[in-house]
């Protein structure tokens, strides 16, 4: 038979451990460029699919020397190396060198990895730089989130906790057991819900509340005036009664005038009042 055969042949027979993606790709390698083999022939030749010859290929092809080593001595999985590293090569060989030297640095797993390739890839070009340039930023940025959500989902699981209580002690209360309690006892339980209340007060005080998005109206409260007399009816509610009309006087409006004379005052307001009439008249007047 053929070289070719027999590398081939002495492959199939081995009973040892099965080669490194480094080994498979050496093989392909050698397959392709010195016995012309092509990718559908080595991949019916190896049993394995176009896509599994073309990475390992890649793998030997592509990457540079430095990370080659870097996966023979395990600091970078070869999964990794293809499923990430590749892609870069492909693009940029120095983004490629940074990258691997940021996974070997912060001992990315693959999952770590995939955030960092994604932020890389999905990012403009000033976003890849700043990727590339201070990964362990990135990197930490992505480590904290789980830990909010963990603490999140935590506290929404107390927080169920005690209402699946609250709820069992208002279906015990509703019962049999509800009437049998004795006056001490509703004391005590009084007490207990107080703090509870005020305790549930203190949580929810804590939890920032998201300021609710207000569209402008232009039929309603979009005048100052009418804002104003708004308050001012508010105001005047406590010191007596209106007209007829429904129009505040104006000695509660606060604009005392020309025309307006005590008998009028008298008239809108009780006696008892009139000691607010006066403070009211005794405001600064307002500007035109």
């Amino acid at each position: 038979m053929g070289e070719a055969e027999a590398l081939l042949l002495d492959r199939s027979l081995r009973f040892s451990a099965h080669e490194t993606a480094l080994e498979q790709g050496w093989l392909l390698q050698e397959m392709e460029q010195r016995f012309g083999y092509g990718l559908d022939e080595l991949a019916r030749r190896f049993d394995r699919s176009v896509s599994w010859v073309s990475r390992r290929l890649a793998l030997v092809e592509l990457l540079p020397e430095a990370i080659q080593q870097q996966v023979r001595e395990g600091q970078i999985t070869a999964h990794v190396a293809m499923k990430f590293l590749i892609p870069v090569a492909r693009v940029s060989l120095e983004d490629c060198q940074r990258m691997a030297a940021a996974f070997v640095k912060y001992q990315c797993d693959t999952r770590h990895a995939g955030q960092l390739y994604a932020a890389w890839r999905h990012g403009s070009p000033l976003i890849r730089k700043r990727v590339i340039e201070q990964p362990e930023l990135f990197l930490k940025t992505q480590r904290q989130e789980p830990k909010a959500a963990a603490a999140g989902a935590e506290l929404l699981r107390d927080l169920e906790m005690a209402l699946a209580i609250v709820n069992r002690a208002v279906r015990r209360l509703a019962g049999a057991a509800g009437a049998e309690i004795d006056r001490q006892q509703r004391q005590a339980a009084r007490q207990q819900i107080d703090r509870l209340q005020s305790q549930l007060h203190r949580l929810a005080a804590k939890i920032p509340q998201e300021q609710p998005h207000v569209e402008p109206s232009a039929t309603h409260h979009d005048s100052g005036t009418a804002h104003t007399r708004g308050e001012q009816t508010r105001d005047c509610t406590d010191a007596g009664s209106l007209p007829p009309d429904g129009a505040p006087s104006p000695a509660v409006e606060g604009r005392p005038g020309a025309g307006v004379t005590p008998s009028r005052e008298s008239r809108t307001l009780p006696p008892t009042d009139s000691g607010a009439v006066q403070r009211l008249q005794g405001e600064p007047r307002a500007s035109p």
